[in-house]
């Protein structure tokens, strides 16, 4: 078990040995079982951090805040529109005076070409850690409460095929970020990793080069394709979610503010969406994942994300016990 990470910043989990990452599920499901159970888990007594967000959150806010009040400190929201990041204070200056204040950052700015950049300038300043709430890369957060669903179902991982589909919606431009940090995370743990999208919508280059090697390192694979059909064959887990084709086309792009983008390329893919039809092809015993919020009916029939298949529920509970794992690796220890 490793077990340094006091003070470290958490933005990609590439960034965090397989080893490490394996301390942090362990940790997540010893907390998970405590608060099952009423133990209180005061790991973090009287520490103060503050959550940054340029946009709306539901899971990632309140996780973070009722997490970090289970581990007995306070989390302070911030709206950056309120704060003097709408007037151009930099990001310099915010790291430097906030880590002052208390003992960790935790941000969300998900815009295309701005988010993972502003974050990495306050971790360069900062003398805390900055955690990734979601940037337009990564989402390190939402990925590791994946891994923790999927192990605590499955347990070996190894040659488990995982589809991660892309699936139509209208609610806005979506991040990359959800399939990014699952495609590089999921070959560490020997998966046999579909990704599956319609021509326009490729991830970055950088990204399958890193998945293949992390697949060829720890003896999984991953396969990209633009067959549908192909990625939910046989799958013991299909991810059917939407993501913006932000690497082939930036219409939509804005510094803050999710922006929608139904436009003529997206509404040719209508028929991307997770179906019972289609989920009959996938293996007897197939879950079906979301990060949540979905766009029903529009990526998902309710039938298929309200049936028998459906851990959407369980995988958003652990993003509480992943977050208070995280936090006290980072915020506590040695």
């Amino acid at each position: 078990m490793q077990t340094v990470f006091r003070g470290r910043h958490f933005i990609n989990l590439e960034d965090f040995t397989k080893e490490e990452v394996d301390t942090m599920l362990e940790v997540s499901l010893d907390l998970k079982k405590k608060f099952a159970m009423g133990i209180p888990t005061p790991y973090l007594l009287h520490q103060s951090m503050f959550l940054m967000f340029f946009e709306q959150s539901t899971r990632t806010r309140n996780s973070m805040e009722a997490g970090f009040a289970q581990l007995g400190g306070h989390a302070g929201f911030l709206d950056s529109s309120s704060m003097q990041i709408a007037h151009g204070e930099s990001a310099k200056d915010t790291a430097i005076i906030l880590s002052r204040f208390g003992h960790a950052i935790a941000c969300r700015y998900c815009n295309w070409g701005y988010g993972n950049k502003y974050l990495t300038e306050m971790a360069k300043w900062s003398t805390k850690p900055i955690m990734n709430l979601q940037c337009d890369l990564y989402h390190p957060f939402q990925a590791l409460a994946d891994l923790m669903t999927m192990k605590e179902k499955i347990g070996d991982l190894k040659r488990v095929k995982v589809s991660i589909i892309w699936a139509y919606a209208e609610s806005h431009k979506k991040p990359i970020s959800v399939p990014v940090s699952q495609v590089l995370l999921f070959p560490r743990y020997g998966m046999d990793v579909v990704l599956a999208h319609p021509k326009g919508w490729e991830l970055p280059d950088w990204v399958i080069a890193q998945a293949k090697a992390n697949a060829a390192k720890y003896g999984g694979s991953v396969t990209v394709t633009d067959n549908e059909a192909e990625a939910y064959e046989g799958a013991h887990i299909v991810i059917p979610k939407n993501w913006g084709n932000w690497v082939n086309d930036q219409t939509g792009l804005a510094a803050a503010g999710a922006v929608a983008v139904v436009d003529d390329k997206l509404k040719a893919h209508k028929s991307w969406k997770c179906t019972e039809a289609k989920m009959a092809i996938a293996d007897k015993n197939v879950m079906y994942m979301h990060a949540l919020p979905a766009d029903r009916n529009n990526e998902v029939e309710d039938s298929v994300i309200d049936g028998p298949h459906s851990v959407v529920y369980d995988e958003a509970e652990n993003r509480l016990h992943t977050a208070k794992a995280v936090m006290t690796l980072l915020m506590g220890g040695r």
